[in-house]
Parts: structure tokens; C-alpha cells; sequence
């Protein structure tokens, strides 16, 4: 695995939790991004905590135990922001409350050099993280490729009931 360090949307933490990563099936992915986040390898906004703690739910708790995942926003990252929502003012959606984390995400990864690992994807019409990221030079990539860039290799067995 290279030097490379991810910063995970919260659609990238949410979809695989709730269906083809789920912790019931699949708790390696979830031991390894632990691992990696304690690391310093794999990071969340505080704006993504704050998404996933309005559902009281597993994924909740999961993050809630784990607060090295988290970074703190710097000055760098704050400048970072305010130059991205001048220029992609739409990636945000202020009236109903969505995509509040998205544009912290991009700017925390261009304060640290980092990849986005995010399920977006372009969307005509609309401006997501995929398209910021672009513009800006930020690598973006969704979590089969980050499971297939740092070589993660999970393995399968039946369970006797």
C-alpha cells in the first residue's frame, strides 16, 4: 500500500454499511478501516460524524466509539472551504439540509492531500463531489476501488446454524 491518505464521505460509510459491507457479513472491511483510521491512513470530517449521528443506529455507535476516525478543522481547511463553496456554491443544498458535509470533505482532502472515497458519482445537471474534485485535481474514487487500491482481500465461509 502506497502513502496515500482517504478522506470517506458519508455516503461512503453509510451503503456499505447498511448492505453489501454489512458488519454482520463482512467485519473485516469495517476492522480494517479502524485499523487505518487509528493509523492515519483513513479520515472523516466532523461534518460526516455529525451526518452519521442523526440516525441513532449501529453505524452511530460504531463512529461514536471511535473518535481517532475524526479530524479537526484547521485553518487550512476552512480557507479550503470557502474558496470551494465561491466557486461550486451548488454542491451544498442549504434549503434542505442536504449535503452539508460534501463540501468539508473536499476541502479537508485538499488540506491533506487526499483521496475521496465517496459513492457519488457525476449527475447531470447537478454538482457533486466527483465533479469538485475534478475541478480542483483531487483524486476520487468510490470504496470498491479504495478496497482494491490499498489490496484488501476478504475472505468467505458458512457458518454452521
Amino acid at each position: 500500500m502506497g502513502t496515500r491518505i482517504y478522506c470517506f464521505d458519508t455516503s461512503a460509510l453509510i451503503q456499505p454499511w447498511n448492505s453489501y459491507y454489512s458488519p454482520d457479513i463482512c467485519p473485516q472491511y469495517w476492522e480494517v478501516l479502524e485499523k487505518l483510521a487509528a493509523k492515519g491512513v483513513v479520515f472523516c470530517t466532523q461534518e460526516v460524524k455529525r451526518e452519521i449521528q442523526k440516525q441513532d443506529d449501529p453505524l452511530h455507535a460504531w463512529v461514536r466509539e471511535r473518535p481517532f476516525l475524526f479530524r479537526e478543522i484547521t485553518e487550512q481547511v476552512q480557507a479550503n472551504l470557502k474558496k470551494v463553496l465561491r466557486t461550486h456554491r451548488e454542491l451544498v443544498d442549504d434549503k434542505k439540509e442536504r449535503s452539508m458535509a460534501d463540501a468539508w470533505v473536499v476541502a479537508h482532502a485538499m488540506a491533506e492531500k487526499a483521496v475521496v472515497v465517496t459513492k457519488e458519482g457525476f449527475a447531470p445537471r447537478r454538482i457533486k463531489i466527483p465533479d469538485v474534485c475534478q475541478a480542483y485535481g483531487i483524486g476520487c474514487i468510490d470504496d470498491v476501488a479504495f478496497v482494491r487500491e490499498i489490496r484488501l482481500k476478504m475472505s468467505a465461509r458458512l457458518t454452521e446454524t
